[in-house]
């Protein structure tokens, strides 16, 4: 069986930082955990409870992306995009990881911006919230 990392089209970023999320942005927000992104989804981490995304839901969510400059320095860009929620699986009882699709992709791509992911690593350690 093919692992999912081998399949995707693109690097992706990996690191953890908040994402709020709504099926309404009017609405209350939830707040998750980021766990990767690239230009065209992301995935979560939030809370098992009734503001946990189901697969199909349409939701609204805003989070940031470090974008690194060439000159080793970076900016955070900030995003608020619509996205049709793929899967959700359970991480224990408390906790669930959720994988959307963007409606509209990101104008970059978040994980191809250094030369390793180790690069990346080092880059945002120093900047995790």
């Amino acid at each position: 069986m093919e692992n999912s990392e081998n399949r995707r089209r693109e690097e992706r970023l990996r690191y953890h930082w908040p994402v709020w999320f709504s099926e309404d942005f009017n609405d209350m927000l939830a707040q998750g955990q980021m766990v990767d992104v690239s230009s065209e989804g992301a995935a979560f981490t939030c809370n098992a409870d009734h503001t946990c995304p189901y697969p199909g839901q349409t939701i609204t969510a805003r989070f940031s992306v470090p974008k690194f400059e060439t000159d080793n320095s970076f900016g955070l860009s900030s995003f608020t995009r619509m996205a049709t929620i793929c899967r959700v699986e359970d991480v224990n009882g408390f906790t669930r990881k959720v994988a959307m699709q963007f409606a509209e992709p990101l104008p970059f791509k978040p994980g191809e911006q250094a030369e390793d992911e180790i690069d990346v690593r080092e880059r945002l350690k120093a900047v995790t919230i």
